[in-house]
Order: C-alpha cells, then sequence, then structure tokens
C-alpha cells in the first residue's frame, strides 16, 4: 500500500466537484469527492466488492482495509491526492483517485502526472460508472493543474482496460513486467468530446425511455373520489390500455378496488417490481413516498403534486431536495407540478397524464413546460388529425427537461417532427448542440413563451432571462423553427409530417381563383419565398381540369413547391349562398359534396405525384372546410393565404439551413497569433480585482496580439496637445469627442475630419470644446480611408456563452436593432452570413452604384475577435467602434475591452445533469 501523503489536515472537499450523473442503462448516480465522514461507508462497499476485483485494483489478494488503510482512503487534501466516490442511495457504488507524482513516479507537489485507479462494485459493473468517474476525476485534475494520468492494469482486467482505451484522450500504451501501462493527456480533444457527448446521448435517451415504457406503474395517492388527481390518472392508465402493470396505493383503503384495480396500502406490499411511480399525494407527504419508493427499487417518478417551486423561496427548497432524494435514488423525476407523460406505442399505450384519452398514434413528439399549454397542444392535435408518438409535460422541470426528449427523440423511429413549448432554458448551450443534431435529422419545432420578459417581474420564476434576441440566435443556428402561436406551430407540423422538405423556394400557384392567386402570390413575396406567376383557371375549372394543370406545375422544373388555392366553382351546389344575398332560392337544397369529391380526387392524385417528384404540395382554400376534411392526412389545408405561407417559408428555410449544415465551415487558424501574450496580459490586469476595463493602449496591445490594429488616438484636452499629438500622428487628422453622451451626435459637431494644417486644427478645438465642453473627452486621430462605419462586438451571455455580434454603427444598430449575431466560436460560413444578415447589408455591398467595401477584411476581423474571446474566457466583452470598411482593407478607430474572472462558458466539461 502507498503511504499516506496527504498535507493539509482537514481539508475542506470543493463542493462544485459533486454531480448528478446519469449512467448506460438510464439510472442515476451521485459523484462527488470522498471524506473522512464516509470511512463506514467505504468499508461497506469494500465488502461488497469480489476477491476478484480487488486483485485487479491491488495486483494481490486484499481481502479486507485495515484501519490505516481507511484512513488513507478517505482523508485526501484535494489537491495533490483526490478521491470520488459515485453513490446511490447514498451507498458507494464506485471510487476513483489520483495521486500527484514527479517524473520518478514518486509522491509530489509540484508535478504534472498522477497515477489513477478505480474500483466498481461488481453488481454495478457494465453501467458505465467507470466511464463517468473518469471524466469526473480528469477534469478535477485538470483544475489542479495535472495534465496526464498513468494507470496500470493487469491484462486480465479488460473492462477497465477498455474505460481507458475508449476515452478518447491522446494515449500511450506499454507492455511490461505482465502489466499494461497508459499514459492518457487529458487535453480535451475531439475524439473525447465526441466519446463523452455519445455516452450522455445514449444514457439520457435511455433514461427517458425508461420513463416512457415501462412495464409496470404505480399511482400513489389514487382516491377515493372518481374526480381527483390520482384516480383520474389511474384511470387514464387502464381506459388508455397500457399493456404492463398497474397498481393503486392509498394507506385508507387496502383491500378496494379502484376502477377495477386493486389497492395497496403501500409500495412495499407489492412484490412485483414498479419501474414508473406516478405520485399525487400532498406536497407534504412526498419525501417518505420518495423514499419508499427509491428503495423498492422504482426506475422512475412523475410528481403530479404542486406546491414546489411555482410558489417561491420555501417552494423552491423543497423542490432541490425533491430532486436531491430521486438522484440518490437512482431515479429520474419528470415534475413536480408535471401534467405527466404519454407514449402511443401500441406495444405500450401508455397514458400517465391528466389527459382523458390517449391520442392517436402518429409523427409527432410534444414536450411542454407548462401543463395548460400542454392540455391544448393535445387538444389541438387530436383536432387537427395529428397522430402523437409521445408528449412530455414537465411542469417545473426539476430534472426530467426537454433536453432529456431530444436525446429520446433522436432516437425514437417513430418520432419523425418534435414540437416543443418552452418558458426557459435550464442548459442553453446543451441545448443547442442537442437541437442542433436533432435538426438535421428531424423537424424541431419551438413557441418560446416570455419574448418580452423585460416586462415580467422578476419573480416570475418560469421565464428566461435570456434576451430574446440570443434566443434567435440560439434557435438560428440550431437549425430550430421558431414559431408564434400555437396555430402556426400546427400549421409548420402539418406540413412538415405529410410532405417531403422543399428543394428550393420557388412556388406555383395554381387554382381556380384569380384573387386568392395573387394574394398567395403576394405573401409568399412577402415571407422572402419566390413564387411564379400565379396561373388562373378560373372559377368555371373542373376538377379535372385543376388535375392537370396541378400535373403540369409538379412536372415543371421551375418549381419546388406546388400550391392550389381553391374556391368552390360558381353555380354548383358547393357555391356558398346566404339568405339576403339574391343567391339562394326559397326551397333550395343544402350544398351537395360530390364536386368536392372530385376535387379532394384531383388533389389526392396530385399529391402523389408531387411526392415522386420531392415537391411538397398544399392547398390553400376558402368555405371548403368539407374539403379540407377529405385531404386531413394527406394534404395539409389552409383556411387563409398568410397562414400556408408562413408554413412553407419555415419549411424552406429550415430545409435549406438541413442542406448547408453539413458543412458548417471552419475556423480559419491565423498566423501570427501571440496567445500567451494575451493571457499574461490578461492576468497581468486581473490582479487587482475580479474584473476591471481595459485603458485605451492595453485594450489596443491585446487586440494587437490577435492581429487587430486599432487606430492609435491621443487624448487633446487643451488646443496645445491637440497640435502636438497632429505633429506625432501626420496630417491630416480627425478631431472626435469620445465622451458616451457625445457618440454618433455628428449634429452636435462631435467629429471633425480631414484637418489638414494646425489653423485648421486649432479652429476645430476651440470650436469643438465652445460647442461641447469640457467633458467632450477630445480625442486626435489619423484620417483613416472613407468606408462604410460599422460595429463589432463580443459579449459573454451568462447563460448561453460568449455572443458575436454586428451591425453598421449609429442609428441603424442603437435606434433601429438592426444587429446579427452568431455564438461563438464563429465559423468563416458565421461571419459572412453575419454581415448579410442585418437589414442594411446592401450598403456594404454597393447600393445604388457605389463600391462595395472590403468585406473579407471585415469577415476576417470577425472571426479574429472570435478566437480572442474563445480563447481567452477572461475576455468579458469586446467592442471595435467605429470600425471604418472601405473598398480595400478597414480600420478599427475605437476599442473598449472588459475582463471579469468568469466561470467556464463552455460545454466541454464532464456529463452531469443540471
Amino acid at each position: 500500500m502507498p503511504q499516506d501523503a496527504s498535507r493539509p489536515q482537514g481539508a475542506a472537499a470543493p463542493t462544485h466537484w459533486e454531480a448528478d450523473i446519469v449512467l448506460r442503462d438510464g439510472g442515476t448516480a451521485r459523484v462527488r469527492p470522498i471524506t473522512p465522514d464516509d470511512a463506514d461507508r467505504l468499508v461497506a462497499f469494500y465488502t461488497e466488492v469480489s476477491d476478484q476485483s480487488k486483485y485487479y485494483r491491488f495486483f494481490a489478494p486484499y481481502p479486507r482495509l485495515s484501519a490505516r488503510d481507511v484512513r488513507h482512503f478517505t482523508h485526501h487534501d484535494y489537491v495533490n491526492r483526490v478521491g470520488l466516490a459515485a453513490l446511490v442511495r447514498d451507498e458507494f457504488i464506485a471510487t476513483v483517485r489520483f495521486d500527484r507524482i514527479d517524473a520518478d513516479g514518486k509522491p509530489s507537489g509540484t508535478g504534472t502526472d498522477a497515477e489513477v485507479a478505480f474500483l466498481v462494485q461488481d453488481a454495478h459493473q457494465g453501467r458505465g460508472v467507470a466511464s463517468a468517474l473518469l471524466e469526473h476525476i480528469a477534469a478535477v485534475a485538470r483544475e489542479r493543474g495535472i495534465r496526464r494520468f498513468i494507470a496500470e492494469v493487469l491484462p486480465e482486467n479488460r473492462k477497465m482496460g477498455k474505460v481507458f482505451t475508449d476515452a478518447g484522450y491522446t494515449q500511450q500504451r506499454s507492455f511490461a513486467e505482465g502489466v499494461m501501462h497508459f499514459e492518457l493527456d487529458l487535453e480535451p480533444t475531439e475524439a473525447s468530446l465526441a466519446v463523452m457527448r455519445s455516452r450522455e446521448h445514449r444514457a439520457e435517451a435511455r433514461s427517458t425511455k425508461r420513463l416512457l415504457a415501462p412495464r409496470s406503474v404505480a399511482v400513489i395517492g389514487a382516491g377515493r373520489h372518481p374526480a381527483g388527481v390520482g384516480r383520474s390518472v389511474l384511470r387514464n392508465l387502464t381506459e388508455g390500455g397500457f399493456t404492463g402493470s398497474v397498481y393503486a396505493v392509498n394507506r385508507h383503503a387496502e383491500g378496494e378496488d379502484f376502477d377495477g384495480v386493486p389497492v395497496h396500502a403501500a409500495l412495499a406490499g407489492i412484490t412485483d417490481p414498479v419501474d414508473l411511480a406516478v405520485v399525487a399525494v400532498p406536497a407534504e407527504e412526498v419525501p417518505a413516498v420518495v423514499a419508499e419508493c427509491g428503495a423498492h427499487g422504482v426506475q422512475g417518478l412523475v410528481v403530479i403534486t404542486a406546491g414546489y417551486a411555482e410558489t417561491g423561496a420555501e417552494g423552491r427548497e423543497r423542490q432541490r431536495e425533491l430532486v436531491r432524494q430521486a438522484r440518490a435514488a437512482g431515479m429520474r423525476l419528470l415534475g413536480p407540478n408535471a401534467f405527466g407523460l404519454v407514449n402511443t406505442d401500441p406495444e405500450i399505450r401508455l397514458n400517465a397524464s391528466l389527459s382523458p384519452r390517449l391520442p392517436a398514434p402518429g409523427p409527432v413528439g410534444i414536450f411542454s413546460q407548462s401543463g395548460a399549454i400542454g392540455a391544448a397542444l393535445l387538444e389541438t392535435a387530436d383536432r387537427r388529425g395529428l397522430g402523437l408518438s409521445s408528449f412530455v409535460s414537465a411542469g417545473n422541470r426539476a430534472d426530467v427537461s426537454g433536453n432529456d426528449l431530444l436525446q429520446y427523440w433522436e432516437e425514437d423511429e417513430a418520432t419523425r417532427v418534435a414540437l416543443l413549448y418552452l418558458e426557459s432554458f435550464g442548459n442553453p448551450r446543451k441545448f443547442s448542440r442537442l437541437a442542433r443534431r436533432l435538426a438535421a435529422a428531424k423537424p424541431l419545432v419551438v413557441i418560446k413563451g416570455g419574448r418580452h420578459s423585460a416586462s415580467i417581474p422578476q419573480g416570475h420564476a418560469a421565464v428566461t432571462r435570456i434576451p430574446d434576441t440570443t434566443v434567435d440566435t440560439l434557435f438560428q443556428q440550431a437549425g430550430v423553427i421558431r414559431v408564434d402561436t400555437i396555430t402556426e406551430l400546427y400549421d409548420v407540423a402539418d406540413l412538415l409530417v405529410h410532405q417531403p422538405q422543399p428543394r428550393g423556394d420557388r412556388i406555383a400557384v395554381v387554382g381556380n381563383s384569380d384573387s386568392l392567386g395573387l394574394l398567395t402570390h403576394d405573401a409568399a413575396l412577402s415571407a422572402g419565398l419566390r413564387p411564379l406567376p400565379p396561373q388562373d383557371l378560373t372559377t368555371s375549372a373542373t376538377p379535372q381540369d385543376l388535375a392537370r394543370a396541378l400535373a403540369a406545375a409538379v412536372a415543371d422544373p421551375d418549381s419546388d413547391i406546388v400550391v392550389a388555392v381553391v374556391i368552390p366553382p360558381i353555380g354548383t351546389d358547393s357555391f356558398p349562398r346566404f339568405p339576403g344575398s339574391g343567391l339562394l332560392a326559397p326551397g333550395d337544397a343544402a350544398p351537395g359534396s360530390e364536386i368536392t369529391t372530385a376535387f379532394a380526387d384531383a388533389l389526392h392524385t396530385a399529391a402523389g405525384q408531387a411526392r415522386e417528384a420531392g415537391k411538397p404540395l398544399l392547398l390553400i382554400h376558402l368555405a371548403l372546410s368539407e374539403l379540407a376534411a377529405d385531404l386531413r392526412g394527406t394534404v395539409p389545408a389552409y383556411p387563409r393565404p398568410e397562414r400556408a405561407v408562413r408554413a412553407l417559408a419555415h419549411a424552406a428555410r429550415h430545409a435549406a439551413w438541413c442542406r448547408g449544415s453539413a458543412d458548417t465551415g471552419r475556423i480559419p487558424e491565423f498566423e501570427h497569433i501571440a496567445e500567451g501574450s494575451a493571457r499574461r496580459l490578461v492576468a497581468d490586469a486581473l490582479t487587482t480585482g475580479a474584473a476591471t476595463r481595459l485603458d485605451q493602449d492595453a485594450a489596443a496591445e491585446l487586440l494587437g496580439h490577435y492581429g487587430i490594429e486599432v487606430m492609435r488616438g491621443i487624448s487633446a484636452p487643451g488646443e496645445a496637445d491637440a497640435v502636438r499629438a497632429a505633429a506625432e500622428l501626420g496630417y491630416p487628422v480627425a478631431l472626435k469627442a469620445t465622451s458616451p453622451s457625445l457618440r454618433h451626435r455628428a449634429d452636435l459637431g462631435s467629429v471633425r475630419l480631414d484637418l489638414s494644417s494646425e489653423a485648421e486644427l486649432r479652429r476645430a478645438h476651440q470650436e469643438s470644446t465652445a460647442l461641447l465642453g469640457s467633458d467632450a473627452r477630445l480625442v486626435v486621430q489619423r484620417m483613416a480611408a472613407r468606408g462604410v462605419d460599422t460595429t463589432v462586438s463580443a459579449t459573454v451571455d451568462p447563460a448561453v456563452g460568449a455572443i458575436l455580434s454586428f451591425g453598421l454603427a449609429g442609428a441603424a444598430s442603437e435606434l433601429l436593432g438592426d444587429v446579427a449575431h452568431r455564438l461563438i466560436p464563429a465559423t468563416d460560413r458565421a461571419a459572412a452570413g453575419l454581415i448579410r444578415e442585418i437589414k442594411a447589408a446592401p450598403l456594404l455591398f454597393g447600393w445604388h452604384g457605389a463600391e462595395p467595401v472590403d468585406t473579407d477584411a471585415l469577415e476576417e476581423l470577425l472571426l479574429r475577435v472570435s478566437q480572442l474571446v474563445d480563447d481567452i474566457p477572461e475576455v468579458a466583452s469586446v467592442e471595435l467602434e467605429p470600425v471604418v470598411v472601405a473598398p480595400h482593407g478597414l480600420a478599427v478607430l475605437g476599442a473598449s475591452v472588459r475582463l471579469a474572472q468568469l466561470p467556464a462558458r463552455t460545454d466541454l466539461g464532464p456529463r452531469a445533469l443540471g
């Protein structure tokens, strides 16, 4: 046994090393540092480990731990010696530790290598515990300055060898004296991140599947009153035809029968396993119920009970304890305050929700944070004839969130389109990563509540505080289709479910109404689509005429989308006639449906032809609800042109994103980047505090390390100062006010350009001082080439990460909000899209005959700013303004840089539940 090299006595275990994790089989465990209080847990754990596993760990028979061993393995300094444990139900199931060593393999307080060793209880081997612990102990080691792990493994210990081999870290392996020797560099690599995310994906998808596909469900809190919450869920389970076992639990009704289900007094009275428990007891009784579920081996909880975070601070604390209790017992938790979940798979037929009926099976998956919105989504899906694969309404979203459903839907073959109602993000960076991956394979449509959350009181817990422009950026880059209403959500879903993705944005409009065709044409233009001239068949067109015209439009190589516009033909029983209109005579018969059926047949035929051609086809109709009903499930039908066109625009943009998502661009590697010098400058600047704003010279120096030249400006508070500055810089010069209140106020004379002599400079200084006052903060700067004034900035959003922004300087960005955003790190494609996205972009590309500016130089500047902020996390914000972009080159005339000691803002850490 190695000697105890722990130095400090009573060192505190860092709490930020604690995390809840999802294991390979979907269960959960708690990872935390081992402390002296864990002596009894360690001894109990060791007794459950087989002799073979002990031999693999210590290379010799080691049947029991001595008192000295126990002390050695539970006392750490958390710097040079660290031990972590994975726990389920507050008992150790696995441990890992590292000891820092020097180049000779001896204990050291300064080395960058460490020996690492694992021990996993036999009953929990194969669950991915060691792989998860390796991620967490590696993150701890990097934090403590350790760069490499050394491990020795017996050849027959294949499982542990595979843990190291499959980790994805850069590694070296050798075999000597009967032992496998591993050396792992701990710097994250693309391979190690891919391995970590793949394991995260499989584990979280499986944990969600365990909730949605249980073999048995117990409703705890099912009451005698038929309208009670628990009793309603029980009835919905049985009437929905759940294929597994159903149990009712009510301590006051043992032996009774609720809806054909015998009642047990407690979960312990059920002899068979219970996979899922629906909890509908008062909040004060929930902790005891959760403890009982953990002891019984329940895999997942749906907590319908309210009275948690939605009620205030005390409720939030109860909710945190509920999550801790559930995860510690290895269970995932949906809720609290949840509406429930649904799985329409005929092999499962699970309705563990407050919805009175199981939806029809179909390809749409739904997640909602709100129970009320969730109920509305279910009702609307049923009315629109859209079948569901799964439905989850998470309530307070304390554990299971939309991110978990994204993981599940990616694997679920029954789900082809995913719909989400969100109010907040638990982990926006993770959402962006998962959404992008899912959206590349299956459309993801989102309603985001709280668009104007700044007007909502801060105490409203459900609403995100992320600026809506940031949310738009996140959605746009992730390929998420954002809609504003439930109607629009289903308009888009109807199109995506039943029609192929459009290959372009050229729309052929064909129908028997010139007016409706023109309205559709105008709406398409307004939505940024490219409609062909509408083809009017006149109101006398027969269904056969429509069929021939649609077939021709489908076959036309110049069309990507076909839209049929149909009104009831005049002179038929289907044309609407109203009393007092002169069109309805006494004794007239009710409108018939023969013509409607004929039009439906024509559209069904055209839809088949369009599907073969890979083109979506939809219908816009007036006063033909019967026709729309006949087409349900095959051809999306819309009663107004603007609704159809909005859905088409979303589909076309998503299809374009999918075509480009495989080529997301590259992150260029610029030469002459002095990252080390930049880091030293930042570290020195932060020695005096947690945050600081660099002065003008320091900001220019930092930016210069990344190849960004800031045109020098010399302070000129007095006339003589201005003259000396101009002599140093050389004429012509500019004199400008840098006071924040005067920026962009050229109307007040805050900028004087092309001063080519001392006399002109003195006169300009005198006039500016008289006009603007002594607080103008006048600066002399060398003249830059004429061009377009722009602004480039990067800001860290605490929730999302770093964001790169671009716009035109002045009123366009500040007053009108014409600014585009991208997440950092930005690729070359992102930078190119950024400058083309703003509404004023034509000014950069030769508007009204002007000479185009150097957008290549502008893209390079954006990418250099992105690299700086991505490389150095302490750079909290960069603002370059104005950046004058000329026909050849650009000039950065002003720069501001703020530094702060910020928490890690990447998505590179070890797997952990939020």
